[in-house]
Formats: C-alpha cells, structure tokens, sequence
C-alpha cells in the first residue's frame, strides 16, 4: 500500500548560474506549486508513469528556465518576471499532464546579476535618481522666480495705475480751476493770481496783512458772503 499526498505542494528549483543573452550570469532561482489530482487514474498516473515525481519537477523547471531566461537580456529578464513566470507553468503543465499531477503555479524567486554588474547598476539608478532630483529641483526653482517676476509685474502695474489715476485727478482738478476762472474771474486775472498767493500764504499759516480798501478784500468778502464793516468816523465836537 502507498500513500499519496494529494495537498498542494512546493519545490525550490534550486539556485543556479544561466547566462543571459548578453552574456551575463544571472543567479537564477525559482518554486514551483504543485498538487497531485485526486481522482484514481491521477494518483495511479503519479506512481506508474514517473519515478519520483518531485524530483523530476525540479529538474524539469531548471532545464526550462536555462532555455528562457537564455534568450533574453538580464534587464529584460528582470523587467519580464511576469512573463518568464507564465513561461514556465505553461511548459511544466504541458511536461506534467501525464504524471497525474496539476501545476498550481511557478515563481521567480531571484534573478541575480554579478556582483561587479550589480554595482554598476547601482550607480546608474542612483545617477538617474540625481538628475531627476536635479530637474525638479530647476523646475521648483523656475516656477519661484516666475511667480516672483508675476508678482513685480502686478507691482508695476498697480503703480502705473496709481499714477495714471493721481494725474488724471490733477488734470481734473486743472480743469475744474480754469472753469471757475473763465466763470468768476473773467478780465479779472491778476486778481485771481493773487488769491492763488493769499491761498498759499493761509496754507501754511502766514499772516497776511491786506489794506482795508483794496479790492482783494471785497473779492474775499464776496466768496465769503461776508460784507466788510465800516470804521465809524469821530466827529470833533
């Protein structure tokens, strides 16, 4: 009587050293899963048809995995886990079918390149790791000083507009003068001048001492609304 296992099962493929398609040697190792079927014909299959089913599925996955990882570059082989893992299963299925047994699936373990490659691959990822630090540290740097130029134009805009709008008071303010002048000093311009100085003086808190009959004081009085007082005259007796 025998005792068959018929529970999902692993093997490790064992490590080993298969040249790559650029002539490097990669250190290779995999596992495959595994279960026998359990109907009759199956457990039969897996004492009948082959010696000592474990060990031939571990030889059988090396074998294939020479053939694959044979053809392809170490970096495609690195990149193409997936692929590489699909590869084997499909072929140990196909190798298998008559032993009864189901292949569940097939891993990669490790794909390892020499040690002097796989230094040198560490100083390429780490030199790509820089420069791209690098570009975006630029790019940091690039968007501060447009944000700062953005923010100085907006500056020179504000003034500009600051003193559009203080001249245009100033050309307003000109305007409104020269209507009031044409309005109330009509042929009177050297009267004006002078209240501009009177204006002036009182401005800055100048006392101005003006003649009781000049005409500046009635023009004064008249925007006023003030009517100047008479000096009473003493009579001799």
């Amino acid at each position: 009587m025998y005792r068959v296992e018929i529970t999902e099962q692993m093997v490790d493929a064992e490590p080993q050293e298969i040249i790559t398609n650029d002539n490097l040697n990669a250190r290779v190792d995999a596992q495959v899963y595994f279960k026998v079927r359990s109907d009759e014909e199956s457990v039969k299959a897996s004492q009948y048809n082959v010696a000592n089913y474990r060990y031939q599925i571990i030889n059988l996955a090396r074998t294939t995995l020479r053939n694959i990882i044979g053809t392809l570059t170490l970096k495609s082989a690195n990149s193409e886990r997936g692929k590489i893992n699909s590869d084997l299963q499909v072929t140990l299925r196909e190798e298998t079918g008559k032993w009864g047994l189901e292949i569940v699936r097939a891993e990669l373990k490790e794909i390892d390149p020499p040690k002097d490659v796989q230094e040198t691959m560490n100083k390429i990822v780490k030199a790509e790791n820089e420069k791209i630090a690098a570009v975006d540290f630029a790019t940091a740097a690039e968007t501060t000083a447009d944000g700062v130029k953005r923010a100085e134009i907006k500056k020179a805009e504000g003034i500009k507009a600051a003193r559009i709008l203080e001249a245009e008071g100033e050309a307003e303010a000109i305007r409104l003068v020269n209507e009031a002048a044409e309005r109330y000093f009509i042929g009177n311009a050297q009267l004006l001048r002078r209240l501009e100085t009177v204006e002036r003086s009182l401005a800055e808190n100048a006392k101005v001492v003006i003649p009781a009959g000049a005409e500046l004081v009635n023009v004064i009085g008249e925007l006023a609304g003030v009517v100047p007082v008479k000096t009473p005259v003493k009579r001799e007796k």
